[in-house]
């Protein structure tokens, strides 16, 4: 070969040479290469990452949240390469960003596959936390750290543990991760492995971590059971905390497990006796106990009658008289008061109580104090559309009918007389115990006027007081009784010209003769036509007849004579 060849081969490997050589370095800028700790100046470490090329590294960039790393001269160590070579003729490398490149990738495929990945709590942010994941960032939210709310994060910054991927976007270079998750499918892996050592009926310890309102959760070494409120004593029981306290140790018997939700109820009353075995025997119906009143609904009140044993009294057995009123208005929680059992049912567990049946009826005791007939006095409570309400001894309430307000008049009439608050005496009528009823009467007071009528009859000639004139005839009284009857326009005389309430003024006084007289149907009529009829009859009858040739005018007239006569 000659020389000319020679160096003409040299001269092609040369830029071969050289083009592989920025070939590579085109490649390298942008992407995470091997190099090599050559020295070591105060706090940078000058890094040959080849071709000649160093560049300068801070060593803070090589420690991190959770791990501290010290590095020497002759360490290999990856980083990114940002340029091969900056305006002082170094690379411009960075470890974090090379850590970084790295920890995405393996995320990437962790995430995919749904992996858990290691990662460490190092700040706190709005709403969260920020998590190293080996040089990438994620962010935690604050409802993803725990199962429950945590109040101290302090204990869980800067130590390693597992983290679930919940979302990546490596466009905007954004990660989410759950710590919750985690703990929840180690809880769940634990929980079922626990259930399958458990058995229904099993009685076992267990620590209480957490009282609510409806019951507590206990720990039976790793997985929570619910003690229900109800579960606790056979007595009743409020509140979980009048009973138990967060942190002590108690015994339960696991009552029911659920092997598809975990769920496990326990109980401790069910350690003891049932109170109610032979329950019917303990409390028979109509003895009386007495018991402690432990909680007042609108429907009634509970008693204790003993630890576990309570009856209800409805709230139409509290009073004999207070009607629809709250139950609390009788009776106060922790009142001592005693009760007539008046219904046991062991089945469903129920007692119910009577506080009224205690006390005298005091319909009873009103019928002993006042039978029929006799006279009371009373308040008018009410005025409705048939009549009175009468406040009576004992706290208990009379009717007066309105057809027993007045002998005469309409009672719809009459009640209007009436007002609130007004004394007023009373007939009692009858007494229904039975039916918690009462009748009253306010005319009887005066006296049945047809019962007094004495020999009042159909066909007597009486005197009547005219009382008011009205265009259908006049209301009249009978002189002599306490009786009212009204004649009407054709019985006001026997010729129709003299048939007008207007020849008649109130306070004139004129005879009648009686038509009707029914002390049953409680009827009077009078008429004074009838009166005229008849004595023209009589008069017919004594001084002349049809054959006579007398005229009705001189028979009147001698009869007339002969009446004046006997009245002289």
């Amino acid at each position: 070969m000659s020389a000319t060849q020679t160096l003409a081969a040299a001269r092609d490997d040369f830029a071969a040479m050289l083009e592989e050589s920025f070939g590579e370095s085109e490649l390298a800028e942008g992407s995470v290469v091997k190099g090599i700790v050559v020295a070591i100046e105060k706090d940078l470490a000058i890094i040959d990452i080849g071709l000649k090329t160093e560049g300068r590294v801070a060593l803070k960039e090589f420690a991190g949240p959770g791990r501290d790393q010290e590095i020497k001269v002759g360490d290999e160590v990856e980083v990114y390469l940002e340029r091969v070579e900056n305006a002082l003729g170094e690379a411009v490398l960075s470890r974090d960003k090379a850590r970084r490149e790295e920890s995405w990738v393996r995320l990437e495929k962790a995430f995919n596959a749904t992996e858990k990945v290691t990662g460490v709590i190092f700040n706190q942010v709005k709403g969260g936390f920020t998590v190293d994941l080996d040089g990438a960032v994620a962010f935690l939210p604050r409802s993803q750290v725990d199962i429950r709310p945590i109040r101290d994060v302090g204990p869980l910054m800067h130590n390693p543990q597992p983290f679930q991927i919940l979302k990546m976007d490596r466009r905007r270079g954004n990660i989410v991760v759950s710590r919750r998750t985690v703990l929840e499918e180690t809880r769940a892996e634990q929980r079922h492995e626990l259930v399958q050592n458990l058995e229904e009926g099993q009685v076992i310890d267990g620590v209480v971590k957490n009282i609510t309102d409806y019951g507590a959760f206990v720990d039976l070494g790793g997985i929570d059971g619910l003690l229900h409120v109800t579960d606790i004593a056979w007595r009743r029981v409020n509140h979980p905390t009048e009973v138990l306290s967060i942190g002590q140790t108690v015994k339960v018997k696991i009552i029911k497990i659920n092997h598809e939700t975990h769920r496990i109820s326990l109980g401790m009353k069910q350690l003891l006796g049932d109170p109610w075995e032979g329950i019917e025997a303990k409390y028979p119906v109509e003895a009386r106990f007495k018991g402690r009143v432990t909680n007042i609904t609108d429907y009634g009140a509970f008693v204790e009658l003993e630890p576990g044993i309570e009856g209800l009294i409805h709230v139409s057995e509290m009073s004999w008289t207070k009607k629809n009123v709250h139950p609390g208005k009788i009776v106060a929680t922790s009142q001592e008061v005693e009760v007539a059992i008046l219904e046991v049912d062991p089945v469903k567990r129920r007692i119910s109580l009577g506080l009224k049946q205690t006390l005298q009826n005091p319909w009873d005791a009103f019928a002993e104090k006042y039978p029929a007939g006799a006279v009371v006095e009373g308040e008018v409570k009410n005025k409705t559309e048939f009549g009175l309400f009468l406040g009576l001894d004992g706290d208990v309430d009379g009717m007066v009918h309105l057809s027993d307000l007045d002998w005469n008049r309409p009672g719809e009439q009459v009640i209007e007389e009436f007002k609130k608050g007004d004394m007023i005496k009373a007939v009692v009528l009858d007494v229904d115990v039975e039916k918690e009823r009462i009748s009253l009467g306010v005319k009887q007071l005066g006296g049945d006027p047809f019962q007094d009528a004495g020999e009042l009859r159909k066909g007597a000639i009486v005197t009547c007081e005219v009382i008011d004139v009205k265009d259908g005839g006049v209301d009249v009284k009978i002189i002599g009784s306490d009786m009212t009857a009204f004649v009407k326009r054709s019985e006001l005389a026997r010729d129709r010209g003299d048939q007008r309430p207007d020849r008649f003024a109130v306070g004139e006084k004129f005879d009648a003769r009686v038509t009707l007289f029914d002390r049953k149907a409680r009827k009077v009529q009078v008429s004074i036509k009838a009166l005229e009829i008849a004595e023209e009859k009589e008069a017919v009858a004594q001084f002349g007849s049809q054959d006579s040739g007398a005229s009705l005018g001189d028979i009147l007239g001698a009869a007339l004579k002969k009446q004046a006569e006997k009245a002289d």
